[in-house]
């Protein structure tokens, strides 16, 4: 049975979420703060909030109408200052449980212009992210965390939607519009799917994994290149969190004479570090290291890529193949390194330019890396996913 309590929240989650003790168990309630007295109704360890009895000075104004309701930001409600100490401290935490000691900076914010890729939820009648705490889709007209180029994406999800049914619908604002991608069970290519992609001027809509119409090639600049992007291709969330993470690549690995850019995927670090030494860059994306192989042949003044696909995962570079590179970059998925990270620690390689999406498992491949004779430099968050409990994480390690 629900029912009501006033609640002293103790602190802010790892998920954003106010956690307060109830009959000497933890209780969680959203778009609450650290200091703040509610009253929350109360089923099992969740509660949803009621009122705000004594709220905290970190309390923020949301800027979006849909914040409370819409699940696809959580910290909205958060004062800029408090909001960057907590995306620091989710770095601070995932590595003071792995035992790792490091000087964390304060984070970069890299919103820039907005996020440039989105996952809609679609039906004919409503599009958008899960409602917070919900399964359920809530309704967007706006979304004011997306570059301006997506502010028609509920409404071009909404049509789709009315077409192929329910689906997954993925956004991404290349150099040339739109490129959108639809995942549906059991959805047919059709005219009436192709004069979408005509009415709202996409430079490519693709159903499951094929191009269904394609009016532009999609691409996008990556240093002096321009990228033919694969079909639903991983991109950093903002262009300007790829220009800094580059930039710190860039930094901790100069003056290297031979450079493995590891979990390369489209190559916006390859790309780049090219311009100053020869790149050998894998991933298990065979459509990503064909638009990485086709880049650098078309791009002149670089010096040699050699582009191969390769699951590091379960073949990771070993120490002989490690030995030839004096740095080597790794920006592995959520899941992190380990195995690449364990041969690494058996090489000689010098410098190692780690970016990641999760501070835990980067924590984890952290420790493993100090434990094997590296030393950590300052680890950096930079801030991309706006007003999620998500950030990006960079970090230098040099031999010891």
């Amino acid at each position: 049975m629900t029912r009501i309590e006033t609640l002293a929240i103790d602190r802010l989650g790892h998920r954003g979420e106010g956690v307060a003790t109830l009959d000497g168990k933890p209780v969680f309630v959203a778009l609450t703060l650290e200091g703040e007295t509610v009253t929350a109704q109360i089923d099992g360890n969740r509660g949803r909030l009621v009122d705000i009895i004594d709220p905290s000075p970190a309390r923020g104004e949301p800027f979006c109408p849909h914040f409370g309701a819409c699940g696809g930001c959580q910290l909205q409600h958060l004062e800029a200052g408090a909001y960057r100490q907590f995306k620091r401290g989710l770095v601070v935490d995932a590595l003071s449980r792995a035992a790792v000691q490091a000087d964390v900076a304060d984070p970069i914010v890299a919103h820039g212009a907005g996020r440039r890729r989105a996952t809609l939820h679609a039906t004919k009648s409503e599009a958008g992210f899960m409602a917070l705490r919900s399964h359920a889709i809530h309704d967007l007209d706006i979304c004011p965390i997306l570059v301006p180029a997506l502010v028609r994406a509920p409404e071009i999800a909404r049509a789709i939607a009315a077409v192929a049914g329910p689906c997954d619908i993925s956004f991404t604002a290349s150099d040339m519009g739109l490129d959108v991608s639809i995942r549906a069970k059991n959805a047919k290519p059709s005219a009436r799917l192709s004069a979408i992609a005509q009415k709202f001027d996409l430079a490519r809509l693709s159903l499951n994994g094929e191009p269904l119409i394609l009016l532009r090639a999609p691409t996008m600049a990556m240093g002096q290149s321009s990228v033919a992007l694969p079909v639903s291709s991983f991109l950093q969330a903002t262009a300007d969190a790829e220009d800094v993470l580059a930039s710190l690549v860039i930094e901790a690995v100069e003056g290297a004479k031979q450079v493995a850019d590891l979990f390369c995927g489209i190559g916006p670090f390859a790309l780049r570090l090219a311009a100053i030494a020869p790149v050998f860059a894998a991933d298990s994306d065979a459509a990503a290291i064909g638009a990485l192989d086709t880049a650098k042949r078309k791009t002149k003044g670089l010096k040699p890529i050699t582009a191969e696909r390769r699951d590091l995962f379960r073949e990771p570079l070993g120490v002989f193949e490690l030995n030839r590179f004096d740095a080597v970059v790794l920006d592995p998925p959520r899941a992190g390194a380990q195995a690449q990270v364990k041969e690494l620690t058996q090489s000689k390689v010098k410098t190692i330019a780690y970016v990641s999406c999760d501070p835990q498992s980067f924590a984890r491949d952290a420790a493993i890396l100090i434990a094997g004779g590296y030393r950590i430099g300052k680890v950096t968050p930079v801030d991309q996913f706006a007003f999620s409990t998500h950030t990006e994480v960079f970090a230098a390690f040099t031999r010891t």
